[in-house]
């Protein structure tokens, strides 16, 4: 899912293609993308783009009159979907195509990858109905040191659950959390009302950094370019999506948590003071003899096939 890094360089290619034109209509090829009914999607075509911007996760198109975004269409991208900027009128493809938002210059197509159609678009009203799709989690990049950690402890959740928790977090999901919690050198599953002061600290300086170095990453590599190419794995991240490959500050193995569509990644060694953290699906197979430590998992590995589920992993 395109997290805040993503999201911001989307938003600066769409202000820098749409603010100021008018949004002619716009095609849908999927009835279920649409979420809402009033105000009537039709009311948003014949409009000039007064404002892009993110919120959350979600990318916001106002268009209406200079200084007043009259009506705002809501995207929310999920896992799967993908924004692409063409030449205008272009055919939405057949099967990965949802929408199509036409302007004089160019199209902005929205599609989505895998059977599952989870992306979605809503037509609200005013900043009132803006305000409805924000979950109210503070900006990470704005926010000061008290807050963020008024914010972090307000309640008793692991770090990986609360720094992807839209409500607490904004625009913080299961990639950019792997490479926060690693530079902060912090098992994802601490709870936050036993951090101590020094680790809210790294914790704090650890979000900061990373969202802001991926945020000019990807703009550099861009270039003024349209985002084409938007994914959660990176080739130059630490740890995230890199199961079983070399830690790049202490080249033990990076390991995983995985639970129903998602995994967290981490190092052992740089985390969780040498301690495998239980995956739940490996656990249920190996009962009490789970490994508790790198040193166990490793000579598990090397006396005994993976098992079934494993092998093709």
């Amino acid at each position: 899912m395109p997290e805040l890094p993503d999201v911001e360089v989307y938003v600066e290619a769409l202000k820098a293609r749409i603010t100021g034109h008018t949004l002619e209509r716009v095609r849908l090829a999927s009835p279920f993308l649409l979420r809402s009914v009033d105000p009537p999607l039709v009311d948003a075509h014949g409009r000039d783009v007064v404002d892009v911007r993110r919120l959350g996760k979600r990318i916001a198109i106002g268009v209406g009159v200079p200084g007043d975004a009259e009506l705002w269409l809501v995207l929310h991208l999920m896992i799967g979907g993908r924004l692409r900027w063409r030449d205008p009128d272009v055919n939405i493809p057949r099967r990965l195509g949802l929408a199509s938002f036409d302007f004089p210059h160019g199209s902005l197509l929205l599609t989505e990858a895998g059977t599952k159609k989870r992306a979605s678009l809503h037509v609200v009203r005013g900043p009132e109905g803006l305000a409805r799709h924000d979950p109210g989690g503070v900006e990470p990049l704005d926010v000061d040191r008290a807050a963020f950690r008024e914010t972090l402890t307000a309640r008793n959740h692991t770090l990986k659950r609360a720094l992807t928790d839209p409500r607490l977090f904004s625009g913080i999901g299961n990639a950019y959390s792997d490479e926060i919690l690693h530079r902060a050198k912090l098992s994802p599953i601490k709870w936050t009302q036993r951090l101590d002061d020094g680790e809210i600290d790294r914790l704090f300086e650890a979000t900061r950094h990373t969202l802001e170095a991926w945020t000019h990453r990807l703009r550099n590599e861009l270039d003024g370019a349209f985002p084409e190419e938007v994914t959660a794995f990176h080739g130059e991240m630490a740890v995230h999506g890199k199961y079983g490959r070399p830690c790049p500050d202490c080249a033990a193995p990076v390991q995983r948590i995985r639970y129903a569509d998602n995994e967290t990644n981490y190092c052992a060694a740089c985390q969780t003071g040498g301690k495998v953290l239980a995956d739940r699906s490996l656990s249920r197979l190996l009962g009490k003899d789970w490994p508790r430590s790198l040193e166990a998992l490793e000579e598990l590995r090397t006396a005994a096939p993976p098992p079934a589920g494993e092998r093709d992993a």
